[in-house]
């Protein structure tokens, strides 16, 4: 499979992750709002994912670097990395974005904000003392890679409509628990007692159904970056190399967060990955050796 093949899979593989994301929110409010036979619940669905998606297109990126430590810095305090992202931005056809500092040991990075046009990318210190240039251009074009394919848009959209299957489950199950009608006839009692049922499954399977979406689509914009990043930069094994590097390093990142695990490049959550097949459901991340295979294996 050629670099090219890759990308246009996986891009297509994503939008239809996506595209069944939408309907089980879809068929999660209409199924809600059937069963408590009020329209309430499908509007509250929708003004929920406008007023968090507006949250987050304008904000995400602020909270992020805040979570993450990062500081800003300028072309005089590393001259080197940032010819090195200038250099990378011209091949990729995208505006300078504004670059991160995080101090801490571990080698990783991310990208994040809303468009190309506000692009950020932060690395950290254990990233630029551990990596070699063909390495570290490598993770810097793979980071490019999510800002020129919008993959922080997209994630942002999927965390959204997870957070919103969540409080939509969780809100009937209030309702049809504490709802009444229990004490009328016994036909308005067994109703209650079936919607009871019916909102504890979809309390349990609707968000783990769509954490698994969001982490599959995570997974896949992950393979999309590396095949799209080795197109700028036409050296696979550098990005492959870099890899290496960064999973056998096992230092501990101290800014670690579930909510932004799955922008680094890597899980900065090292020595916690088992090999399980129930945890490989919930990764944020592709498995480094599938990731490196891919990178070594593309020209072949």
């Amino acid at each position: 499979m050629s670099l090219y093949t890759q990308v246009d899979s996986n891009n297509r593989k994503t939008w239809l992750y996506l595209f069944g994301f939408l309907i089980l929110i879809i068929g999660l409010g209409w199924l809600i709002s059937y069963l408590m036979q009020s329209q309430f619940i499908l509007w509250l669905a929708v003004a929920l994912s406008i007023g968090l998606s507006f949250f987050s297109y304008w904000f995400s990126d602020k909270i992020v670097l805040r979570i993450a430590r990062a500081k800003l810095i300028e072309k005089k305090d590393n001259p080197e990395l940032y010819r090195l992202v200038e250099n990378l931005c011209i091949t990729a056809g995208l505006p300078l974005p504004k670059v991160y500092l995080i101090q801490e040991a571990q080698p990783n990075a991310f990208a994040t904000g809303r468009d190309p046009k506000h692009g950020v990318i932060a690395v950290t210190t254990g990233l630029l003392e551990q990596l070699d240039r063909a390495e570290l251009e490598g993770v810097i074009a793979h980071e490019l890679a999510h800002i020129g394919n919008k993959d922080i848009l997209l994630s942002t959209m999927v965390v959204v409509m997870v957070g919103v299957v969540v409080i939509i489950t969780d809100f009937f199950f209030r309702m049809a628990f504490w709802g009444g009608g229990g004490g009328g006839d016994r036909g308005e009692g067994q109703t209650r007692l079936i919607m009871i049922a019916i909102a504890l499954v979809l309390a349990i399977l609707a968000p783990l159904l769509a954490q698994m979406m969001k982490m599959a689509i995570s997974r896949k914009r992950e393979f999309l970056a590396d095949a799209t990043g080795v197109l700028l930069t036409r050296h696979p094994d550098g990005l492959a190399r870099a890899l290496e590097k960064i999973s056998r390093n096992v230092t501990p990142l101290k800014t670690a967060n579930d909510a932004t695990s799955h922008l680094f490049i890597v899980s900065p959550f090292k020595g916690k990955e088992s090999k399980s097949w129930i945890h490989r459901l919930f990764m944020t991340h592709p498995p480094i050796e599938e990731r490196i295979t891919k990178l070594r294996g593309v020209n072949k």
